[in-house]
């Protein structure tokens, strides 16, 4: 099957937009502690419906690896005392900034609560550097996605003040061919 994947990015904090008002009250805070038991329930718990994989065969090890660098940031949603989703950022080179991951776990989907959160996980961006001295201070802040993802992905980073600037049409391989995605092994899409 065929995917395209659009790459979008933001060029000034002023390009951040927030999105609606939420009916429920959510808070989005940092998870300053990295753990990789945390970010792995995160990652399946949003990404498992929609075949994120990569990460799937990480060990404890890499996890800690990978959240332990400076500049790596877990921004979680939480509603009514449970996580909702979570967007994570990592500052790169020159001031660039990439949204790694963003999503909501199934329950929250549809509720506003992706353009609040994305908001806020954008505004985070912009302000990465006054969290880790001796970063740049961030000058573009970019994030991708592609046709496997929610249907409604495109459409918020766009609404946020993401513009696309680059796109690209790839078969994926059979990389991930045995990789269970889902929170759990055996478990897949959910009706």
């Amino acid at each position: 099957m065929d995917v395209t994947t659009w790459y979008l990015e933001q060029t000034s904090p002023g390009d951040v937009r927030p999105g609606r008002p939420l009916p429920t009250p959510a808070e989005v805070v940092r998870a300053e502690r990295p753990s990789p038991e945390f970010s792995r329930f995160l990652y399946t718990a949003v990404g498992g419906d929609w075949q994120w994989t990569m990460r799937l065969p990480w060990t404890w090890r890499q996890w800690m690896d990978w959240l332990s660098r400076p500049g790596v940031e877990t921004w979680v949603a939480w509603s009514r005392g449970t996580p909702a989703g979570y967007v994570e950022l990592v500052a790169q080179e020159e001031g660039v900034v990439e949204i790694a991951s963003f999503g909501l776990l199934p329950y929250a989907i549809g509720q506003g609560l992706g353009g609040h959160l994305l908001a806020t996980g954008a505004a985070r961006a912009w302000d990465l550097a006054d969290r880790w001295p001796g970063r740049d201070e961030t000058r573009r802040v970019w994030v991708h996605t592609c046709s496997l993802d929610g249907p409604a992905a495109l459409a918020n980073y766009q609404a946020r003040g993401f513009r696309i600037y680059d796109t690209r049409l790839n078969v994926p391989g059979d990389e991930d061919e045995g990789v269970t995605p889902g929170p759990w092994p055996a478990s897949g899409p959910r009706d």
